[in-house]
């Protein structure tokens, strides 16, 4: 197994910081320095690889994947920021968790949570391919006029870092641009509320899509991700997935 996965796979980071702490020299196997690409032996007849990570062992551990119902004021990253609670604080007592996606302070609903990095970074590169569903509560009333065009696309404006492709907050390093989303599947709950079921997510996009057609949303709830459903939680509560679920999310995946 490459290391980096290993790492991941250890719930130690992602990929992609796996690769900078190899770089900076503070990875070892079986005491010395491991290099970029370098692969490492959980298991072996001639006995187990031995990783350490500034001198403490690296080893497998259990799988963890909750689901959780995030509450409105909480964010979706691991750190404090404007004083807000993170949402790896809700779940405290299982080791490093990678939060699963992005859904903004002001939304609430199922999240993912999970300690298998490997796993929170295939899920976050199929972003744009499995299904997330959402109920929304808007302004005004959502006309079936709205529904229809919103199923369609809609051009939402969106920011880049300049050169790239990535989103960025809005600088002096970024610029916009229009973008067209995807067709939707929606579905009317009452005169002011709508499910959808998006196969991406750009930066607050419903909230985007209702601002250029002329409405707001005043509620943003995410009920399902892929296969996994946010079931009868209620906000700040959580509950560890089943074996049968991750075996069929990553079949998914």
């Amino acid at each position: 197994m490459r290391l980096n996965k290993y790492l991941a796979s250890c719930g130690v980071c992602s990929r992609r910081e796996a690769d900078t702490l190899i770089a900076a020299g503070r990875v070892k196997i079986n005491g010395m320095i491991a290099e970029t690409g370098a692969a490492v032996h959980p298991e072996s007849e001639e006995g187990a690889d031995v990783v350490t990570l500034d001198g403490r062992p690296v080893e497998p551990q259990q799988k963890v994947m909750i689901a959780l119902y995030k509450p409105v004021g909480v964010v979706s990253g691991t750190s404090r920021r404007d004083r807000a609670v993170p949402v790896t604080e809700l779940v405290e007592g299982h080791g490093r968790l990678f939060p699963v996606g992005r859904l903004d302070k002001d939304s609430e609903g199922l999240m993912l949570l999970t300690n298998m990095g490997d796993l929170s970074e295939r899920i976050a590169k199929a972003g744009d391919r499995h299904e997330k569903e959402y109920e929304v509560t808007t302004a005004r009333p959502a006309t079936d006029g709205f529904l229809n065009r919103f199923a369609k696309g809609v051009y939402i404006t969106l920011e880049r870092e300049k050169g790239g492709t990535g989103k960025a907050a809005v600088t002096e390093n970024t610029v916009t641009y229009r973008y067209l989303t995807k067709p939707a599947k929606v579905k009317r709950l009452s005169d002011n509320s709508f499910s959808v079921i998006l196969t991406e997510g750009k930066n607050r996009q419903i909230r985007r899509m209702c601002e250029e057609l002329g409405n707001r949303v005043v509620k943003l709830k995410r009920i399902r991700i892929v296969n996994i459903g946010l079931g009868d939680l209620t906000p700040g509560k959580w509950r560890r997935l089943t074996d049968e679920e991750i075996k069929e999310l990553e079949k998914q995946l």
